[in-house]
């Protein structure tokens, strides 16, 4: 803070002072170089193309705020850090969202984030391999949100799917189909958490408890 201070006003005296030799002296603080870290599946051309503005600003005066709404349009993006290093660098340590799954809606792809965020979808080989989700964001939240507290096992789902009943199937990666009711759900789940992995139920793809308290079994 205290360098600040006094980097300020050295500069300050200079513009009340100013001839070619003292410009020549503050143009060393405007902004050259952009350093990216921590950016795992950004490139760091995509981000300093957002931060173009920025360049041959003033690093004394260049508002953070500023820089911050221009690496949020950048949906990919959780936070950061940003850290001037004088005379005229930016190191900007990124945090990405982490996708959970592919948000279909209508013709539309988004990826979704840990908190249920819209990402908006590239083809990233990372990713490949994430759940659909049929349905709208909002109750898919709550649905996600449900699941995570009774700990059902995410990694198996391949697919989860909202009908207009506004009831909920999953489909998993070893082919088979949750068929859950509208009302009272968790209780179906937990019941197929208690039997899933039994020997006598090993062999049914299609467990159906949209009927209630009773199961049907394919």
């Amino acid at each position: 803070m205290k360098k600040r201070l006094v980097i300020a006003l050295f500069l300050i005296i200079l513009l009340t002072t100013i001839d070619s030799k003292q410009s020549f002296v503050i143009s060393k603080f405007n902004l050259k170089t952009i350093i990216i870290e921590n950016n795992l599946l950004l490139k760091d051309k995509d981000i300093k193309s957002l931060l173009i503005p920025f360049y041959n600003r003033n690093l004394i005066f260049l508002d953070n705020k500023e820089v911050k709404k221009a690496l949020l349009q950048n949906s990919f993006i959780e936070s950061f850090n940003i850290k001037k290093k004088y005379p005229n660098s930016l190191k900007i340590e990124i945090f990405e969202k982490k996708p959970i799954a592919i948000l279909l809606n209508k013709k539309n792809k988004f990826y979704l984030s840990e908190k249920i965020e819209l990402i908006e979808f590239k083809n990233l080989p990372n990713y490949q391999n994430l759940p659909y989700v049929l349905g709208n964001k909002s109750d898919f939240k709550i649905f996600y949100d449900n699941l995570k507290k009774i700990n059902f096992p995410l990694d198996l789902v391949n697919k989860y799917i909202l009908y207009e009943t506004n009831r909920w199937d999953l489909e998993t990666k070893n082919n088979r189909v949750l068929k859950l009711p509208a009302d009272n759900y968790i209780k179906s789940l937990e019941n197929f958490l208690n039997i899933k992995s039994k020997n006598d139920f090993k062999k049914f793809e299609l467990f159906d408890y949209r009927i209630n308290n009773q199961l049907i079994l394919k």
